[in-house]
């Protein structure tokens, strides 16, 4: 099936500023693949979308060329690019990094939130509560990519633009877990909610035990989802090494 074919019906793309066109471009058509509306192996027409969304080729190539660094598409010499379909080798080295790297800056940043940002983690507690049960998840990835960030802000510019860099090429198995688990989202809520608890108390050790938790949660889900029996043992040693450090 056509692109084309695929997003009949769909809402088109909305430039809202001219100068922005390759971020926009990319973050619509970044929506339409986690969604699913881009399923794997859908190829991807640098010529065919300019046809459809009326932008140049110029802001396409910059989008397609993001998405392939987040693992998104490959990228051809002709142009034509493909979906590329959930990893579970990639999914478990991701998750392994945030345990990681996350339970660094939750770490680093217990006790030590500003009174704004915490009232802005609680802010977008809500939000991603909201977000979610008006099945608004493009809506509830910002809230919960705000969430996280300010958690662990405390970690410096590089390391967050690096902890940001993996939070992003996780979200198309949040998504995924998110559709497949609706039940598990008072459960992920709650874990939250106690992560943000330990940060304002500034408990790093609960606030590390409670992150490190989370994320592996999440790999764990989506792993046996999309590859029962591969196991998750890179996401199982990063929260072993965290334990064995805070023991």
């Amino acid at each position: 099936m056509s692109v084309g074919e695929l997003l009949r019906g769909r809402a088109g793309l909305r430039i809202t500023d001219p100068r922005r066109t390759s971020i926009e471009v990319h973050a619509h058509l970044r929506e339409l693949i986690i969604a699913g509306a881009l399923p794997p192996d859908t190829e991807l027409n640098q010529a065919e979308l300019a046809r459809i969304w009326a932008v140049s080729r110029t802001p396409l190539r910059e989008a397609f060329r993001m998405l392939q660094e987040e693992g998104l598409i490959s990228v051809e010499p002709n142009l034509r690019s493909r979906v590329l379909g959930l990893d579970p080798d990639e999914l478990e080295l991701i998750y392994a990094a945030r345990v990681t790297l996350e339970s660094l800056g939750v770490a680093l940043t217990a006790g030590r939130l500003t009174r704004d940002e915490s009232r802005a983690a609680a802010a977008a507690h809500r939000e991603m509560d909201r977000t979610y049960r008006a099945d608004d998840l493009a809506s509830f990835a910002v809230a919960h990519r705000q969430f996280h960030r300010l958690l662990v802000g405390r970690c410096g510019p590089s390391v967050l633009r690096t902890i940001s860099s993996y939070a992003e090429q996780s979200e198309r198995y949040i998504r995924r877990d998110q559709v497949h688990h609706r039940d598990a989202f008072a459960a992920r809520q709650q874990e939250h909610a106690a992560i943000l608890d330990a940060v304002r108390d500034g408990d790093a050790p609960r606030a590390v035990g409670c992150m490190s938790g989370h994320l592996a949660g999440t790999a764990r889900r989506v792993m046996a989802d999309v590859a029962p029996g591969h196991g998750t043992w890179a996401v199982d040693a990063a929260v072993e090494l965290i334990a064995a450090r805070e023991g």
